[in-house]
């Protein structure tokens, strides 16, 4: 056997349009709840997020890495939903 396992499907993989506009308004979403999320975290007068003396805590570290990772993670989702919408466009069309 050449690659692969035994009937394993390994051609492109289609998304409905439901699917991939779930993941392209997830993407949007998590973008808009996290960067709000950043901004109240900058903002933090409680001191949870800084000192007493201004620096960062453990609570602001830990979070804005959470932050960062929901960017990304994001992102990718958003990208993969809007591609996948695009190509369900497409195919709507005949263009293929």
């Amino acid at each position: 056997m050449s690659g692969g396992r035994a009937g394993s499907d390994t051609g492109p993989m289609k998304l409905s349009r439901g699917a991939s506009v779930f993941l392209l308004a997830f993407g949007v979403w998590s973008w808009f709840i996290w960067i709000t999320f950043a901004k109240n975290l900058f903002a933090d007068v409680s001191g949870l997020a800084f000192d007493g003396s201004g620096d960062p805590t453990g609570y602001f570290w830990v979070h804005l890495a959470l932050a960062a990772a929901s960017f990304v993670l994001g992102t990718a989702v958003g990208a993969i939903g809007l591609r996948g919408f695009l190509a369900s466009r497409r195919a709507g069309r005949g263009d293929s």
